[in-house]
């Protein structure tokens, strides 16, 4: 009897600082939300020293060291956050981002792979995986990305734009030339710019 109320009293401490944790954690995101930097950072900490488990504060406390160009000190929390949590879409997507400022394309590819194993429709995710690939000349598999995009959203201006230049740099003027066109049909004005540019010079209407 005695070590079963020994393990109910542990069990309830537990508890009770998981909830804590999960409250300072909501305090630091509002507060980040409201650009409130210092005290969402000191909610943040203390929900880690509630709960060392507690995968959402590393993760936003990644976030603020992201805004503050601590690429390294984000790094480490985004792997802590996924180690505590797997399937924690924002912080594969978020690490992707600073592997990106790191020239890290190809572990960016990795963590935006793994953004969208778990969230097929995260547009953002295929959006900056495009980019990395642009970035490694991988002109195909990039174009794929936005086509993807496009698929879940038709009036996305972005994937248009990105696409149009994609298609022009590997060498499909004509339907590059359409997608910017669709892109400035959108509202992207700087489309018109690039047609100009670069599509009526190559007898492209």
């Amino acid at each position: 009897m005695r070590t079963f109320m020994l393990a109910l009293f542990i069990l309830s401490g537990t508890i009770a600082l998981a909830q804590d944790a999960k409250a300072y954690t909501q305090k630091g995101r509002e507060l980040l939300e409201k650009q409130e930097y210092v005290e969402a950072l000191l909610n943040l900490n203390k929900a880690i020293e509630k709960d060392a488990n507690h995968a959402a504060a590393y993760y936003l406390r990644g976030n603020i060291k992201a805004q503050f160009d601590d690429r390294h000190g984000a790094m480490k929390d985004y792997n802590t956050a996924l180690e505590k949590n797997p399937k924690l879409t924002e912080a594969f997507y978020s690490r992707g981002n600073i592997k990106m400022k790191l020239q890290d394309y190809y572990g960016a590819i990795d963590d935006y792979t793994a953004a969208i194993a778990l969230n097929e429709n995260y547009i953002d995710a295929y959006y900056n995986r495009g980019k990395a690939k642009q970035f490694l000349q991988a002109y195909e598999d990039a174009i794929n990305d936005c086509t993807k995009i496009i698929a879940i959203n038709k009036k996305n201006v972005d994937a248009y734009y990105m696409r149009g230049l994609l298609r022009i740099e590997f060498g499909d003027m004509k339907n590059g030339c359409l997608d910017l066109s669709k892109a400035g049909e959108l509202g992207d004005l700087k489309a018109y710019e690039l047609i100009k540019e670069k599509c009526n010079q190559n007898g492209q209407d």
